[in-house]
C-alpha cells in the first residue's frame, strides 16, 4: 500500500517488482507468497465483529488481488510468471498444483501463490512456509518493514537488539513475533531456514539472496 492508508500503490508493486527481477537475474528461482493486509485483514475483521471464517476467506481474495498486481508489474518488465491459488478462479489464475508449478519454475518462471493455504485460521505465514516445503525450497525469505529480528519491537524501543541468527526454538519460546507458531514450527520441522529482511531498502532482496545486506537467519542453532 505504499505510504497509503490502504489499497495497491502502483509504484510500490513496481519497486518490489524490480527486486524480483534483479532476483531472478542473479540466478535465482523463486516463489512467491503475497499477503493481502493493504486491502483487508481477517482477523481485523472478526475483531470488528464479523464471522472469523468468512472474514478469513474474505482475505484470502485480498490475497489474490495482490498477486494479479504483481504478476502484471512482473511481466510488463520481461518477467514471465504464473499465480496459482489455493481457491480455484479458473477464469483468473491457475489452482494450486504442485506438479505444474514446480515445471513452471524449471521453465524460469516466477510462481506467485495466492490465497493462503486455502482455509480460514491460518495466515499467509503459514501458507508461505506451507509452499516453501511443497516446493522443496533452500530457503523462506520474508521481506518487512525492518531489517531483521529484535527482541523487542524496534519501533517502539530504541534499545531493542537485532539478532543476525536466532533459533526457532528460541523465537518460539520467546514469542519474537517473526511469523505465527504455525509457520515457524512447520519450517522448524522441515529443516527451512527463515531469513527476515527489509523489502523497503532498493536492491536488498539480490543482495540479501547472495548472501550480503542486512538479514536475520532463523535456524538450527547447535
Amino acid at each position: 500500500m505504499g505510504s497509503g492508508e490502504f489499497g495497491i500503490d502502483t509504484e510500490t508493486v513496481a519497486r518490489v517488482a524490480d527486486e524480483v527481477k534483479a532476483a531472478k537475474e542473479a540466478g535465482f528461482e523463486l516463489c512467491l507468497v503475497i499477503g493481502g493486509g493493504n486491502i483487508f485483514r481477517g482477523v481485523a475483521g472478526a475483531a470488528g465483529g464479523m464471522d472469523r471464517a468468512q472474514a478469513d476467506y474474505m482475505g484470502m481474495l485480498a490475497t489474490v488481488m495482490n498477486a494479479l498486481a504483481m504478476q502484471n508489474a512482473l511481466e510488463k518488465i520481461g518477467v514471465h510468471t504464473r499465480v496459482q491459488s489455493a481457491i480455484e478462479m479458473d477464469q483468473v489464475c491457475e489452482p494450486v498444483i504442485r506438479r505444474r508449478a514446480l515445471r513452471h519454475l524449471e521453465k524460469g518462471r516466477v510462481v506467485i501463490f495466492a490465497a493462503g493455504v486455502g482455509s480460514p485460521y491460518f495466515t499467509t505465514d503459514s501458507g508461505a512456509a506451507l509452499r516453501a516445503a511443497e516446493m522443496q525450497c533452500d530457503a523462506l525469505l520474508k521481506g518487512t518493514s525492518v531489517d531483521g529480528v529484535y527482541d523487542s519491537d524496534p519501533k517502539s524501543n530504541v534499545d531493542a537488539v537485532r539478532y543476525d541468527n536466532v533459533s526457532y526454538d528460541t523465537v518460539l519460546s520467546d514469542n519474537l513475533k517473526v511469523m505465527d507458531a504455525s509457520a515457524i514450527a512447520l519450517c522448524r520441522d522441515n529443516d527451512i531456514p527463515i531469513v527476515v529482511f527489509s523489502i523497503r531498502e532498493q536492491g536488498n532482496l539480490a543482495k540479501v539472496l547472495g548472501g550480503a545486506g542486512t538479514a536475520t537467519v532463523v535456524g538450527k542453532i547447535n
